[in-house]
């Protein structure tokens, strides 16, 4: 009971305690210390006291949270160093929270405490268990930067093509001297050629690789361990094993934070039966060019994962290239896996759950600790089996007989393009923005709109930052966070606390140049006033005319000759084929030469006239002009002669097909066809007039007993035409008058015989047509009431309906 109730008060004062310190610390950050220390300086000299302080008592606090644990305490200075360890600070009050929730769970029952024998019994039963430690205490410790022990120190201001840093090349087909020619790139800047270009575009893949074998189990992890390697003679050793191998697998670990460019921290190799890690910080780093013997030998396949960035990485740091690359990545890809990732194909594969919190580790710590250690082993160890998994499914889900069956084929293809990657060094385009580090990428990428003050300021900042990360050789992000270079663009500050009011947090680099960072807004807003929009840069940049790239363009057989004459004989090389950049025509080539500009066409006035009054529909739509010239016939010989037409020149261009379709001159054409094909019935009659004298333009068609008006073309001249269509009107009215009499004639010859009791005979005893034009009309007929005999009404199923009564008309307002 009496430690009940002690606990109790400890956790009282505790409390209070906390809700004290936690309400000062929220009025003191209310108030503008900047603005203080400013207007009255005898306050800065209490101020400067009161953060003494505190920073010696956090630093005392840390030291004695961290006495006796992994977790390594900071080293607070002044106030910019609690930013810079601001992680390590967290990771201490972490480590805090656990032990206090430890404490917790043993005080209240959750988990019951050993004895000291069970905790001897438990440690001497699990000797390799350790507490885990946190991947937060591998990240932003303040460690030297181990670049400036180089060889080659990194200045960060080339202006010259990358060099590669072949010292001599291996299994190589075009020599060393030969393969370091310049080129062009598809920027039309010069760059130089890939050395091993015509290596990697015509190695074959070993015979293994297009087999399917039973996959060789790793070995064990826990019971194996992987070689540091950390000198030249460990390198040499480790090569000798690897001339050995069939297939080898890599990896990188890249730090990129304190290093402009980045630097590669580690190297993973693992074979079927032995793992190395390689320490790539050492100063006779270029010296790992040794590698290139294994590396640039086709009959060895190395298998990479993801490898976009690890072929820049390895020629930009030790000039190694790969030749014969098998690149997992696009394996899963290639094989539909719905996730691509080394980890999932880890957990598909080997069911190993990889811990990717030490991704983002900081890979420059050395020693390095067992967790990062056995983080990056696991990256390798494994890999050489999900190989020969992939390669098999690869292989069984391929079909060559189609166009993109062959699985195995387009791995192999998509894995020599990302070993024919080439570095270069990252360029500041102040104007346009572009590259990299460029300033268009961020603003493309962000949603803001700027106006032309505010344009300028935020590129003005965007450069400053990127010299001062050069100059620092530190990551852009670290020196100034993308969001700060918003904020300063957006507020356009002025003075110093509106400066450090927007642009939180302050690097310790940027701190001490508060007044020159002030300097550059100020300029840039001067001269943002009468500068550029926003708007112009973010529209498409065209690019260079299409005659520049086809006399650049880049191939590899005008990089290298043919053939070369050495002091015993002759070397022949191997030609690649010529490589042209792709270019983009003016006109669309969909159509042939119909589209070609108008001065194409020779002495063809038509066309061009047509051209000319078609020209924005051309500019809309890729499509021909529908022209004789598009129809065409193909087949047609070049010696054939066509017979020259005379056209109007207002005239529109006519079809081949009307032409077919067209009479001849002497023909004799129907004016009803010409018009369609309408057709009057008619029964059998002779052409006579009126006045008994027969009528040339009538003809009357005896099989179907069709009127027709046939008229000679020779009739048709000039004004002609007009009196031609009064005469068939005149025509027509006399064909009419003409089948009513005739009908009055049958009907008068039918009531005769029908009186005399003859029979009709041939013609006159046939049925008479049914008169559709005087037949009474069924739609409209009219309501009938009695019928004739007087009887009753007839039954009209549809009276009801007609008697409802009708809805109010609609009134009609009167417009204003």
């Amino acid at each position: 009971m009496a430690e009940e109730d002690s606990f109790k008060e400890l956790r009282g004062g505790i409390s209070s305690a906390l809700v004290e310190v936690t309400r000062t610390v929220g009025r003191i950050s209310g108030e503008d210390l900047a603005f203080q220390r400013s207007s009255n300086p005898s306050i800065a000299p209490v101020l400067d006291e009161q953060a003494s302080n505190l920073l010696n008592l956090v630093q005392d606090l840390t030291k004695i949270s961290t006495a006796g644990t992994e977790v390594t305490a900071p080293r607070l200075l002044d106030v910019e160093s609690v930013e810079d360890n601001w992680r390590s600070i967290v990771d201490v009050i972490d480590n805090l929270l656990e032990k206090a929730d430890a404490c917790l769970d043993e005080y209240t029952g959750v988990i019951k405490k050993l004895s000291p024998s069970q905790e001897d019994q438990a440690s001497t039963a699990a000797p390799l268990s350790r507490k885990h430690v946190p991947a937060k205490s591998f990240r932003g410790q303040y460690i030297p930067k181990p670049q400036l022990l180089f060889e080659k120190v990194p200045t960060n201001d080339e202006t010259a093509p990358f060099q590669p840093l072949l010292r001599c090349k291996p299994h190589a087909i075009v020599p060393l001297a030969h393969s370091l020619s310049l080129g062009l790139n598809s920027e039309g800047n010069e760059q130089f050629n890939h050395p091993y270009g015509v290596e990697i575009e015509t190695s074959r893949y070993p015979d293994p690789v297009h087999i399917i074998s039973e996959p060789l189990p790793p070995l064990p992890f826990e019971s194996t361990q992987a070689t540091l390697v950390d000198s030249l003679e460990a390198v040499e050793a480790m090569l000798k094993e690897l001339k050995r191998a069939k297939e080898i697998a890599v990896d990188l670990e890249h730090h990129e934070t304190h290093s402009y460019i980045g630097l590669v921290s580690l190297m993973q190799i693992s074979t079927r039966d032995q793992d190395w890690i390689v320490d790539t910080l050492k100063p006779w780093r270029t010296d790992l060019q040794l590698l290139n013997e294994v590396f640039t030998d086709p009959n060895i396949v190395k298998v990479f994962h993801g490898s976009f960035m690890d072929m820049i990485w390895l020629q930009r740091d030790f000039g190694l290239y790969v030749v014969g690359l098998f690149d997992t990545y696009y394996a899963s890809r290639c094989l539909g896996y719905p996730r691509h990732s080394l980890a999932a194909l880890l957990k598909r594969f080997v069911n190993f759950d990889a811990d990717k919190q030490y991704q983002t580790a900081d890979w420059r710590i050395r020693p390095l600790p067992k967790e990062m250690f056995n983080y990056a082993r696991s990256d390798t160890h494994f890999l050489l089996f999900i190989y020969d998994n992939l390669r098999n499914n690869l292989l069984a889900q391929s079909d060559p007989s189609l166009p993109e069956g062959d699985l195995v084929k387009e791995v192999l293809q998509r894995s020599k393009a990302e070993a024919l990657r080439r570095y270069e060094w990252p360029f500041y385009d102040a104007q346009r923005g572009k590259g990299a580090n460029g300033w268009y990428k961020l603003l493309e990428h962000t949603p803001a709109l700027f106006n032309k003050e505010q344009f300028a300021v935020f590129r003005a900042v965007h450069q400053w930052r990127d010299q001062l990360a050069r100059k620092e050789d530190e990551a852009t992000n670290l020196i100034m966070p993308k969001q700060v270079v918003f904020n300063i663009a957006r507020q356009i500050p002025l003075d110093t606390p509106s400066l450090l009011g927007c642009s939180h947090p302050i690097s310790a680099s940027v701190r001490p140049r508060i007044g020159d960072l002030l300097r550059v807004i100020k300029e840039a807003r001067i001269a943002g006033a009468t500068g550029p929009e926003m708007m112009e840069f973010l529209e498409p940049i065209e690019r260079a005319d299409t005659n520049k790239y086809q006399a650049q363009s880049v191939s590899v057989k005008d990089s290298f000759p043919s053939t070369l004459a050495t002091a015993n004989n002759t070397i022949t090389f191997i030609q690649a084929p010529r490589i042209s950049l792709s270019v983009r025509t003016k006109v669309s080539k969909f159509w042939g030469t119909i589209l070609e500009d108008s001065t194409s066409l020779g002495k063809n006035l038509e066309l061009q006239k047509l051209q000319k009054q078609h020209e924005g529909l051309r500019l809309v739509l890729p499509l021909p002009l529908l022209t004789a010239e598009v129809f065409r016939d193909p087949s047609a010989g070049k010696n054939s002669v066509v017979e020259p037409i005379q056209h109007d020149p207002g005239a529109r261009a006519e079809h081949q097909f009307v032409k077919q379709r067209r009479p001849n001159q002497n023909d004799v054409f129907v004016v009803q066809q010409a018009g369609g094909s309408r057709k009057r019935k008619a029964d059998n009659m002779e052409d006579v007039s009126e006045a008994g004298t027969p009528i040339s333009p009538i003809v009357i068609d005896s099989e179907n007993d069709d009127v027709e008006s046939k008229v000679s073309v020779g009739d048709i001249e000039g004004n002609e035409v007009m009196r031609l269509e009064d005469k068939l009107l005149a025509q027509q009215q006399e064909n009419k008058r003409l089948k009513k009499k005739l009908k009055k004639e049958r009907k008068r010859k039918r009531k005769e015989l029908k009186k005399s009791g003859g029979v009709n005979n041939g013609e006159e005893g046939a049925e008479e047509a049914f008169d559709y034009v005087n037949a009474p009309s069924i739609l409209h007929a009219k309501k009938v009431g009695t019928d004739q005999t007087g009887g009753k009404n007839s039954f009209d199923p549809y009276a009801k309906s007609l008697d409802t009564p009708k809805g109010m008309r609609k009134v009609q307002k009167e417009g204003g």
